[in-house]
């Protein structure tokens, strides 16, 4: 299958997990930790938007031109912006905790993982220093994965 057709299934995915979870009111986490993760997640999301630029609002992976950035969020982390998705999410499904929840969050992950593995796919084309970068940089939590 053609990685950019793959990279719009992982958005469909990925939005449908969002989605889901802000129809059924268990988008926003409760409790103080929860909350927490949540604020860092909108920073980071933030943090990574200025860091990249406008050049990032693409419905499937698309390596832009202007160069690999590796600086500001993308120093620790290859995807911050699927990271805070990430931890935005994960923190709502934790809090709530009921079964459609659950699997709304792993439809969120699924379609944050299959956007991931296809943008990685084509960055390493366009830009063969990409993996240089991989191997010295996370994908989502700094330090471990």
């Amino acid at each position: 299958m053609d990685l950019k057709r793959l990279s719009l299934i992982g958005t469909a995915v990925l939005g449908v997990g969002v989605i889901g979870l802000l129809v059924r009111h268990v988008l926003l986490g409760t409790g103080p930790i929860a909350i927490g993760v949540q604020i860092v997640a909108v920073l980071l999301m933030v943090w990574s938007r200025l860091a990249f630029g406008l050049r990032s609002f693409h419905a499937s992976a698309n390596p832009t031109e202007g160069g690999l950035v590796t600086t500001g969020p993308y120093r620790y982390l290859r995807h911050p912006i699927y990271a805070a998705i990430l931890y935005f999410t994960w923190a709502a499904v934790l809090s709530h905790r009921d079964v459609v929840t659950v699997l709304l969050g792993v439809a969120a992950t699924a379609g944050a993982a299959i956007r991931i593995f296809t943008e990685e796919r084509l960055v390493v084309l366009r830009y063969p220093e990409y993996a240089a970068y991989a191997a010295r940089t996370k994908r989502i939590i700094p330090f471990l994965v």
